[in-house]
């Protein structure tokens, strides 16, 4: 069986007939929370149980350890000003570096009480930050520290960017996971992972429009289930097609839902994004590994 598969043929220009899977360096625990940086072409990256982030360096391709300890951090995005804005499990928050190295806390709390351990991240382009907030990182010490949840539900949040108030968009998940915005920003994509909690519930990406105030949500809609294994991030290329983990691979979609393409990575399959100077380079972390693979389409 070939290590990519084209389901539709909507995606056989996209698949890049010679382009091979790159196996980049091993060696994590659980790699999770890529995100890639142009102005210094490398990539970021989480090693949630070792407590760091790795750096991966385009230009002569070199790995190096970016940060340690750093609080669990998992799910990461690139603000508009450069900056990155991490999700802490053990700091229970979503935090960001500043240009001089510093870091802020964007959000702790909701309602006065404790978020849970914001998990995946994403920043539209009017500066709100959109994250959710499932428990992983409190329910052991592997990934965090063990604790209980003071919220006593899992939601997906928006940090305004003129206040900084905290507001719940989305409170109908189990365990909401990653997310991403379609390139108009008119609809977010909601990765459900609740079945680690309720065993047979269905793991899923649901599909929200989001409302003409960009601050809230109408109803959401099944967009897709996965059949072995789980979702978990996920990103959306220039077309609107929905690339995300799923079991020990990466599945891409169109827009209406079909299954386009499938990675066969041969690991479980945490995260990705796109990087590289054209942005179609798609980056992927396995569990113990970082992978890429050249695409004929440029990611958001």
């Amino acid at each position: 069986m070939s290590d990519i598969v084209v389901h539709d043929p909507r995606f056989a220009s996209i698949r890049i007939g010679h382009a091979r899977i790159e196996k980049l360096w091993t060696g994590c625990r659980w790699a999770e929370g890529p995100a890639y940086f142009p102005a210094g072409r490398y990539l970021v990256w989480s090693d949630i149980p070792n407590d760091r982030l790795m750096r991966f360096d385009e230009t002569d391709g070199s790995v190096s350890v970016f940060m340690q300890p750093c609080n669990n951090q998992n799910g990461h995005s690139v603000d508009r000003e450069g900056r990155l804005v991490a999700c802490e499990h053990r700091g229970r928050c979503v935090s960001r570096i500043e240009h001089d190295g510093s870091r802020t806390v964007l959000a702790s709390h909701w309602q006065g009480r404790r978020l849970n351990s914001p998990n995946d991240v994403v920043v539209a382009s009017d500066g709100a930050i959109w994250f959710t907030d499932p428990t992983y990182g409190i329910d052991g010490d592997y990934e965090g520290d063990a604790a209980q949840s003071e919220i006593g539900a899992s939601n997906v949040y928006r940090i305004d960017p003129a206040t900084g108030a905290v507001d719940a968009v989305i409170t109908d998940r189990v365990k909401p996971n990653g997310l991403a915005f379609s390139p108009d920003e008119s609809l977010l994509y909601v990765v459900d992972t609740g079945q680690s909690h309720q065993p047979g519930l269905p793991v899923t990406i649901t599909v929200y429009p989001v409302a003409a105030d960009r601050r809230s949500v109408g109803a959401g809609r099944l967009f897709a289930t996965c059949e072995n294994g789980y979702f978990d991030g996920l990103r959306v290329d220039v077309a609107g097609n929905v690339w995300t983990s799923a079991g020990l691979g990466v599945n891409a979609y169109a827009p209406d839902g079909t299954l386009g393409m499938t990675i066969h990575i041969g690991e479980i399959v945490g995260n990705l994004c796109f990087g590289g100077p054209k942005r179609n380079r798609l980056y992927i972390c396995g569990q113990t590994s970082l992978y890429s693979l050249f695409v004929n389409i440029r990611g958001m």
